[in-house]
């Protein structure tokens, strides 16, 4: 439930000398940790005693600008000084991660200070201790759509306000799941760093629109130029895109990460969720009684889906089990194959008025496959979802699945299935192939990117 009876706590920024001090001993305590957040060498303990005295101080100095979140600052002073008191063995937050709650104050511009033992996903696989000063971003439209249709006790979008270096990478999500603990907790929250999304959005839109001689509309135009206005954008797409993993005629466990199975199972799961939130967002679009602002950025999020997916999805990270990747990649052919959009003379063009329907389509093929899927063995599934993708994408000329269920080991279990599927099964076209080696440097100079360094490029 949110919590609005909050005192407005006083304003922390980078500059903060407290921060300071806890972000340099944070930095410096990361360099003496193995990958599983121990502290190995005994030599080493002297020094990293030292620094967890500084962390402690720091957040005993900061956590009165931050009342909201008093019981969890204290456990994880407490949590510290048991690590270092136990011979700086695996980490372990446990006590401090169960008082952290940010889904009970969502607040516009609260902040928070986030300090532990973790890895970040798309960035360190390692759980070294990472600080992180973050504001929730919660206007009063999200609220509404949250208290109404799209429920979601458990998100949380924020922004970034400074961070150590794990988080100078692409990964823009703060997840529980992630920090040091010696059992598994229940997750009651998740938070999505909505400034980071929308700031690598338009940079790379903003290039692949020239790279392509894209002419864009007056909404997506404005989401280019104006940050706050993208990052509320990227909150209301992934407020409906995150409930829906857990809605739907779903004939498996949602979490599927935790699942060996081809990979491009993964890519029709995200596309899913993806176009659920268009197909909501063309709903809200046209509902007369839903707020403006709301309708507003429904046709906005639009936008945002079809542009992020096939301009920076696609060509993004490497080749070998892209899941991402791959959904880019289908609906783009998805939509050229439909018609609605050309690359003739070397120029991009999308029939804007026929996109919605047709994008939909494809939502609508995938859940349907779903909904089959419910009275399917796994493997019969598994071949559906194969066919739906490469009816639009060729496979790979090596690839076994191509061949049909006559060429897979379907005598055997599942596990051999998967390994029939090559890295790349879906190469990319020689659109993206182009595409790809003049966007390359773009998209990698998006590591580390926020809305402040966006606006100082």
């Amino acid at each position: 439930m949110t919590t609005t009876a909050i005192a407005a706590p006083a304003r922390i920024t980078a500059e903060n000398p407290d921060w300071i001090a806890l972000k340099a001993a944070a930095s410096t305590l990361r360099n003496l940790q193995a990958q599983d957040g121990s502290v190995p060498s005994a030599t080493d303990h002297a020094v990293a005693g030292d620094l967890v005295a500084a962390i402690v101080d720091s957040v005993s100095r900061l956590a009165p600008h931050f009342p909201h979140d008093a019981q969890y600052l204290e456990l994880l002073q407490q949590d510290f000084l048991r690590w270092a008191d136990g011979g700086f063995a695996v980490p372990d937050f446990l006590d401090s991660l169960l008082a952290f709650q940010p889904q009970q104050h969502r607040i516009d511009g609260l902040q928070h200070l986030v300090v532990f033992p973790m890895y970040t996903q798309n960035g360190s696989t390692s759980r070294l201790v990472e600080a992180v000063l973050i504001k929730v971003i919660w206007p009063e439209f999200i609220a509404g759509l949250e208290a109404g249709d799209y429920s979601n006790r458990l998100f949380v979008p924020i922004r970034f306000l400074d961070f150590t270096a794990g988080y100078d990478t692409n990964s823009a999500v703060l997840f529980p799941e992630s920090v040091a603990v010696r059992a598994t907790p229940t997750f009651t929250w998740g938070a999505i760093f909505a400034d980071r999304e929308a700031a690598r959005f338009r940079h790379v839109t903003r290039a692949a629109a020239e790279t392509t001689s894209l002419e864009l509309p007056a909404g997506a135009a404005a989401l280019l130029e104006d940050q706050d206005l993208a990052q509320r954008t990227f909150v209301m797409w992934d407020l409906i895109h995150d409930r829906t993993h857990m809605r739907g005629d779903l004939p498996f466990d949602p979490f599927m990460i935790k699942q060996r199975m081809p990979y491009f199972l993964y890519s029709l799961e995200e596309l899913r969720c993806d176009l659920t939130a268009f197909r909501e967002s063309v709903r809200i679009e046209k509902d007369e009684s839903a707020p403006e602002d709301a309708r507003r950025h429904a046709k906005l999020v639009q936008y945002a889906v079809l542009f992020d997916r096939i301009f920076r999805f696609a060509i993004t990270g490497n080749r070998v089990r892209n899941y991402d990747g791959l959904g880019g990649q289908l609906l783009f052919a998805w939509m050229h194959q439909h018609r609605v959009l050309h690359w003739t003379d070397s120029k991009l063009r999308i029939d804007w008025d026929e996109v919605p329907g047709v994008v939909m389509e494809l939502g609508s093929r995938i859940e349907e496959l779903y909904w089959r899927s419910i009275d399917r063995p796994k493997t019969a599934h598994w071949l559906a979802a194969y066919e739906l993708i490469s009816g639009t994408l060729t496979p790979n000329p090596a690839s076994v699945w191509s061949r049909g269920p006559q060429a897979l080991p379907l005598d055997g279990p599942p596990r051999g299935l998967t390994d029939q599927v090559l890295d790349d099964e879906f190469p990319l076209s020689m659109f993206y192939e182009a595409l790809e080696k003049k966007m390359r440097p773009v998209i990698e100079s998006t590591a580390g990117i926020t809305a402040a360094t966006l606006a100082g490029a």
